[in-house]
């Protein structure tokens, strides 16, 4: 058995069991990634596959065991890679963020000039996605750690961590009815066409809550995945826009104004998300701690080794 093999396996099952598949993402032959399954189904005495002839069908009660602990493997041999990197160069080296939208244009782009000042030899990558996006990609190790708000807490694989609250804010055109309410509430706002965030993104489910609980039924005429989307087409006046407050920028988004909604919007929090039991670099507890300060090295640790009241609150 070696790690080669385990490797093989894995990559058949995210391929949905295609061999062929598997074998390009792999840079290897098809005949080859064959060979070397079978090997390891002689040497431990069972199938990982099912086989309807040449083609793989399923996988076994048992080949799912195995693929659970061979990526259990295959991660805890990248930590062991990852501690003699971190020991030969400590300053250098390669640190991927998947996040959202909202989080790259808003809440980040201070922490990422501060950390490439202080980390010139790190090579920074953001990769913007959707919330389960960005949760799969943590988990398959294509990022190092994840930034949402929804999704991150959906999956026991992951240490998630709290970094900071935020609410909600209702904009509109200059001159909009909306904006002579004395004082905004649910019942004033679903008058109108409503256009937000996207389900799965920037907590909306929190906007949901809110309007069920009331018993209303709000006009969402239009959704996006980005803050600046909802804002152009406020802009054009084909409705109201309900954002994170954090979007909001009095000097580029002229022509919009602005009414705090933090009373009828339960606050959301935007979470980080690690794999548990990963080796981190010491670059990426710097990154984290400078995103959420109460994130030190010490919380980060507790909270991917699973103890109990790991979890520092806001």
């Amino acid at each position: 058995m070696n790690l080669q093999q385990l490797r093989y396996v894995l990559e058949v099952a995210r391929h949905n069991l295609s061999v062929s598949e598997a074998a390009e993402a792999l840079f290897t032959s098809q005949p080859g990634v064959s060979k070397q399954i079978r090997l390891l189904e002689e040497e431990l005495g069972l199938d990982v596959f099912v086989r309807h002839g040449k083609r793989l069908v399923s996988i076994t009660e048992p080949g799912k065991k195995v693929l659970a602990i061979a990526e259990r493997m295959l991660r805890e041999a990248d930590n062991l890679r990852a501690v003699a990197d971190e020991f030969h160069a400590e300053d250098s080296g390669r640190l991927v963020i998947a996040t959202t939208h909202t989080q790259a244009r808003y809440a980040l782009p201070k922490v990422v000039g501060e950390f490439m000042r202080r980390y010139p030899r790190v090579q920074l990558e953001l990769h913007q996605a959707s919330p389960k996006q960005i949760a799969d990609q943590v988990l398959a190790g294509e990022a190092d750690l994840g930034i949402a708000t929804e999704a991150l807490t959906d999956h026991a694989e992951l240490a998630t961590l709290p970094c900071h609250q935020w609410n909600r804010s209702v904009i509109a055109k200059t001159g909009h009815p909306l904006l002579r309410e004395r004082v905004l509430t649910l019942e004033a706002i679903a008058r109108y066409p409503i256009i937000t965030y996207d389900a799965a993104f920037t907590g909306r489910s929190a906007i949901n809550r809110a309007f069920l609980a009331r018993g209303l039924k709000p006009n969402i005429v239009l959704t996006a995945l980005d803050s600046d989307v909802i804002k152009t087409y406020v802009g054009m006046d084909l409705g109201i826009g309900i954002v994170a407050s954090m979007a909001l920028d009095p000097m580029a988004d002229r022509g919009l104004q602005a009414l705090d909604a933090a009373h009828l919007f339960e606050s959301s929090t935007t979470r980080i998300g690690l794999p548990r039991n990963a080796w981190l670099r010491g670059y990426v507890y710097a990154f984290i701690e400078l995103f959420a300060p109460q994130l030190t090295r010490k919380v980060v640790d507790a909270a991917m080794g699973g103890e109990t009241g790991s979890d520092p609150g806001l």
